[in-house]
């Protein structure tokens, strides 16, 4: 069993940042890969950005490329995704989640461990 623990999320205005942490429980976590996908009101959860256990590999959606970045720290069992240049449509609530193996996907159905989300909020 693993658990996903995320925080950071908040209000902040169009132009701002933010950093989402991901604490993850158990041993084996720089052997999994990690992603983040998030929720807006009235959409469907969508990808995000990912990255492979162990090295840096990431991926990212059209969306956030030049704008979020995901990192980990396998020492401290966390994912992070700073989120610069923020915009009102990247509003959602945003989850971490383990991939069932060392690489990642951009398919929720990859991912067998999802955290409870934490929400993000931009104003115009």
């Amino acid at each position: 069993q693993m658990q996903l623990v995320e925080s950071g999320g908040g209000l902040v205005q169009a132009g701002g940042s933010l950093r989402l942490s991901c604490a993850a429980s158990g041993r084996t976590f720089s052997t999994y890969g990690m992603g983040w996908f998030r929720q807006g009101p009235g959409k469907e959860r969508e990808f995000v950005a990912s990255i492979n256990g162990g090295d840096t590999s990431t991926r990212y959606a059209d969306s956030v490329k030049g704008r979020f970045t995901i990192s980990r720290d396998n020492a401290k069992n966390t994912v992070y995704l700073q989120m610069d240049s923020l915009k009102p449509e990247d509003t959602a609530v945003y989850y971490c989640a383990r991939a069932a193996g060392y690489y990642t996907t951009t398919s929720q159905s990859t991912y067998d461990y999802w955290g409870q989300g934490t929400q993000v909020t931009v104003s115009s």
